[in-house]
């Protein structure tokens, strides 16, 4: 398929119409501490309700001359046009003239089981595949009640996204997943010194079978079944690429496939998620998840203030391409959510940590911006004085839930919990004057709310989904491919060189190491 055959070249981001517009608003953005700006009516006014959330943006920087300019820039842009032809399984992974993957970005097609699917022949076909996946797992879910705990071995994306979903729905599992990324040996032995072997199914995800760090974990695991004689074949399932080397019936008790067109930080919704959270979670559980997700992925192809991801995009290249801020912190207040940070900051900065544009231009304007962030209230007492009165200001995402996940838990505390997420959305907002300044709050800090009732499977699938086309749009914007990441490579191949110089030792000579390594 050729590339953006439905689309022109657009000009260069900041040479667009709309952007030199919004440099002209950026010089005098609202001041949200003067008296009355941030109102009853403001709040009312700038948040935007679809699906399952709410998102509120009052204490943000932006007016309604702003928002309409980010709109309009949006359009310009042809955002929710290339959102269409993403998910239609149009080539968007691409960068003209240059060596790439130069393929489909279809994860959205993993979800696409609920109503009509898209009517677009390589989105249809990905879902028909991905279906007969599910089916698949779900006769293999009855060869498995025996099993009681489960090791999940990925790296990336194969295990931070499971992994994020898995923690946040962990009141809801039959069984335990733990998660084995690092190649950190002690990673390894602290997993095993809690299992019991013989009750135990290994996952064992690589989309291309021959991911170091999980092949090397799966060794160690392998080992351990053989020291306590059991035949780890009947343990240890594979989730791969179809004809990789892990897709071996001889190898694995059964092999479930992921296709090129879904990224690893893009696949909690395949293979990749589905067959650890099928299993600890439940099939009814999982199916929540994708129809979660797969909503969010409707209202990301809506136009309007209401096309969540967007909104939120677009309040992201406000504060990172026109006030110049160049970190976000994501807060969820949800003690369950402590794994999420860790997956956005791969699906953003892996994403959009890019300098090229589509076009093969280096850019000449701000990207991605670095993630970091934790679970409120426990980061208010670490990184929020920062947040507060630090001499660089940081945008932050809140996510809050009006509810609590279980039906008896103290609802006092959670009235607790809101108030202080709001109340620290206010207190970044508007700041506080005091003669010491050393108590002085300056303000205009800007921030927002995802809100919704309650962190149940579809909302968490909704939740995903939601961050994931908010990185995408962004991508879009900048026109930059979203969808690769070369900048790891690098760092594999020097490692590769210095394994090699130890030659099985551990008394290797670092400066000697650096010299060969170096030449």
């Amino acid at each position: 398929m050729t590339p953006y055959k439905k689309k022109v070249f657009m000009s260069e981001f900041n040479s667009c119409k709309y952007y030199k517009i919004l440099e002209a608003l950026a010089k005098r953005p609202i001041d949200l501490t003067k008296d009355g700006v941030l109102s009853l009516q403001r709040i009312k006014d700038f948040q935007s309700k679809n699906g399952p959330f709410s998102l509120l943006y009052a204490t943000q920087r932006v007016d309604q001359k702003v928002l309409d300019a980010l709109f309009a820039l949006a359009k310009e842009r042809k955002t929710v046009d290339n959102m269409h032809l993403m998910q239609d399984g149009e080539v968007l992974n691409f960068i003209s003239g240059i060596e790439c993957e130069n393929r489909s970005a279809l994860h959205t097609a993993m979800r696409d089981f609920f109503d009509v699917p898209r009517k677009a022949t390589v989105a249809k076909e990905a879902t028909k595949l991905a279906y007969e996946e599910l089916l698949k797992l779900k006769k293999f879910i009855k060869k498995t009640e025996d099993f009681t705990d489960i090791i999940h071995i990925g790296i990336g994306g194969s295990a931070l996204g499971p992994k994020a979903i898995y923690t946040a729905l962990e009141f809801l599992a039959k069984k335990k997943v733990y998660f084995v990324s690092n190649v950190d040996p002690d990673n390894i032995e602290y997993v095993l010194k809690k299992i019991n072997l013989k009750k135990t199914l290994v996952i064992s995800v690589s989309k291309s079978g021959t991911t170091p760090e999980t092949l090397n974990n799966e060794l160690l695991i392998r080992k351990a079944f053989e020291r306590a004689k059991i035949d780890a074949n009947r343990h240890v399932v594979a989730v791969t690429g179809k004809n990789s080397p892990m897709d071996n019936p001889k190898k694995y008790l059964e092999s479930f496939y992921i296709w090129d067109y879904v990224g690893g930080r893009y696949s909690a919704t395949s293979m990749v998620g589905a067959v650890s959270l099928c299993l600890s979670l439940g099939e009814d559980n999982f199916m929540q998840i994708l129809k979660g997700a797969h909503e969010m992925d409707k209202i990301a192809l809506e136009e309007g203030k209401n096309n969540l991801p967007l909104m939120a995009a677009l309040l992201g290249i406000w504060n990172r391409n026109f006030l110049s801020l160049p970190t976000l912190a994501v807060v969820p207040y949800s003690q369950a959510l402590n794994f999420l940070v860790e997956h956005l900051q791969q699906c953003d900065m892996e994403s959009n940590g890019k300098m090229l544009e589509k076009t093969g231009k280096l850019v000449d304007f701000a990207t991605g911006p670095i993630i970091f962030g934790g679970t409120g209230t426990d980061c208010q007492h670490s990184f929020f004085q920062y947040l507060h009165q630090g001499s660089q200001i940081v945008p932050v995402e809140f996510i809050g839930f009006t509810n609590s996940q279980y039906e008896n838990s103290d609802k006092l505390s959670q009235q607790k919990l809101l108030s202080n997420l709001f109340a620290q959305a206010c207190a970044l907002a508007l700041g506080k004057n005091d003669k010491n300044p050393n108590k002085m709050f300056f303000g205009n800090r800007p921030s927002s709310i995802l809100l919704a009732d309650r962190l149940t499977p579809f909302n968490m699938g909704a939740l995903l989904a939601y961050f994931e086309h908010k990185v995408v749009f962004q991508g879009f914007l900048w026109d930059i491919n979203s969808f690769d990441q070369e900048g790891v490579q690098l760092g594999k191949i020097l490692a590769d060189k210095f394994f090699s110089a130890f030659n099985g030792k551990n008394d290797f000579l670092l400066a000697e190491g650096f010299i060969k390594t170096l030449r």
